[in-house]
């Protein structure tokens, strides 16, 4: 089995197995015990040289060329279907109205005598001379000459007719120009009639009588002679017109050369004044521009010195604001440095207090408060130390009053050395000495610390130390046990 394509000027014919008769189609599956042909659709022509014989026995050679190939529009009634009962599809039914088919089966038949196309170009120059022919035959001569078109539509369609069962169709049929035969002289005589007034009616038919022949050829010849005398004498007057029209017009063409002259001559004579005027005005155009290029060149040379003078003092000027500016710049970004190490440092400083501000916070609630805070701060710095020490320096060399308290009962505890106090009891004796200090402060130097340092002194404290002071109103030392 094998898929089959035809090229575009040719068909396929298959024959064989599940084909009634012949298949013919562009493209085809061809399966086995079945037989593909490939024949050429494309026309040929088909040359004579016909001899043929009119009605009125006159012979002549006919010479036509004819196009003529398959017809590939006629395919009788190949468009309908019929059933196959064998293979359940749809196969075509040929018919013999298939012009395709008919062709192909006359190939297939020259294929089989083996003449080839030999075979088809003598079926088909036979049919063309025969019914050429016949049809000549029935017609005289000046029927094929004054109806020619109708003498090439009745051979056109007999041998039509003949070449339909062929399969063939006529695309071109040409008819070329009737010639005598072998012998004949008949369209030698025509010809020779049309150019020499038809050869004296072809010597007045030539069997009208040799005497109508010679009378009329001598009557044809003096009117010849007439005609060309009558001719000659027109011409010769025509002749003389002519010249005397030639003559006026060679001396009107005469006169107008001289005013032609003439007036070239002036304008060429004006052409010059022109051109020497022109010149002069050139010349004159030439100096005033030199000049006022000079002048112009002159301008330029003093506007470019001042401008070089311009250019150099602001390129100066340019130069120095350029480093004032850059000065500034540089002392401009010099403060934006310094001010912002500044806010770093504040920034770091105040993260500093701030981180100090939470741990003195933190302390304070560890101590009960502030004021727990700051006396914890003054015992750890030695700020009661240092007081100490100024007071003493304060009073030296002079007679203070001296007060002595006893913060505890020397019985008290386990033992009355104090051997055995508890650990706290020396920060317990600190602060019972704040009061009397605080006293003792106030009456040597009329001072009184602030009551958010130490607190406020007791009421009996300050009242016995005044009367005291009342009673005795010397700086005698007292001495409190």
């Amino acid at each position: 089995m094998s898929y089959k394509i035809a090229a575009p000027d040719e068909y396929l014919a298959i024959t064989g197995m599940n084909i009634k008769n012949v298949h013919i189609t562009k493209t085809a599956w061809v399966w086995p015990f079945q037989r593909c042909t490939r024949f050429s659709v494309q026309p040929h022509d088909y040359a004579m040289n016909l001899q043929a014989m009119t009605k009125e026995k006159l012979q002549f050679l006919l010479p036509v060329v004819f196009t003529v190939g398959p017809d590939v529009n006629a395919r009788g009634a190949n468009s309908k279907f019929a059933p196959d009962a064998s293979s359940g599809e749809h196969a075509r039914e040929e018919d013999r109205g298939d012009a395709l088919m008919k062709y192909a089966m006359l190939l297939a038949d020259s294929s089989e005598k083996n003449k080839g196309t030999q075979y088809l170009e003598n079926i088909v120059k036979g049919i063309i001379e025969g019914e050429t022919r016949v049809l000549v035959s029935s017609m005289t001569m000046e029927e094929i000459f004054t109806a020619r078109e109708e003498f090439k539509r009745r051979i056109f369609r007999n041998i039509q007719e003949e070449l339909d069962q062929f399969g063939l169709k006529i695309y071109n049929a040409n008819v070329k120009e009737l010639k005598d035969a072998v012998g004949s002289t008949y369209f030698q005589s025509l010809s020779q009639k049309a150019h020499e007034g038809a050869t004296n009616q072809a010597r007045i038919d030539v069997a009208d009588a040799q005497l109508r022949g010679n009378v009329g050829e001598a009557d044809r010849r003096g009117q010849q002679e007439r005609q060309i005398a009558k001719i000659n004498a027109e011409t010769a007057v025509q002749k003389t017109d002519r010249d005397i029209e030639r003559a006026a017009a060679e001396a009107n063409l005469a006169t107008q050369k001289t005013n032609l002259n003439r007036d070239v001559d002036i304008a060429r004579i004006q052409a010059t004044r022109a051109t020497e005027s022109r010149d002069e005005d050139l010349k004159r155009d030439v100096e005033v521009k030199r000049a006022a290029a000079e002048l112009e060149r002159l301008r330029a040379t003093d506007v470019v010195k001042a401008t070089i003078a311009r250019e150099a003092k602001q390129q100066a000027a340019d130069a120095n604001a350029y480093e004032i500016e850059a000065e500034a710049r540089a002392q401009f970004e010099q403060a934006n440095m310094v001010a912002d190490a500044n806010l770093q440092k504040q920034l770091k400083e105040a993260e500093g207090i701030t981180a100090m501000a939470d741990a003195y916070a933190k302390l304070g609630q560890a101590f009960g408060g502030p004021d727990g805070l700051l006396k914890y701060m003054m015992i750890e710095k030695g700020t009661y130390i240092q007081l100490a020490k100024a007071n003493a320096a304060a009073v030296q060399g002079m007679q203070p009053k001296i007060s002595v308290w006893n913060t505890g009962s020397e019985g008290s505890g386990s033992g009355g050395n104090g051997g055995g106090q508890d650990s706290g009891a020396a920060m317990r004796n600190i602060y019972q000495m704040l009061p009397p200090l605080m006293s003792t402060i106030h009456d040597q130097t009329g001072i009184t610390l602030p009551e958010w340092q130490f607190g406020r002194l007791p009421g009996n404290e300050v009242a016995r130390r005044d009367e005291n002071q009342g009673s005795n109103g010397t700086g005698k030392e007292h001495r409190n046990r």
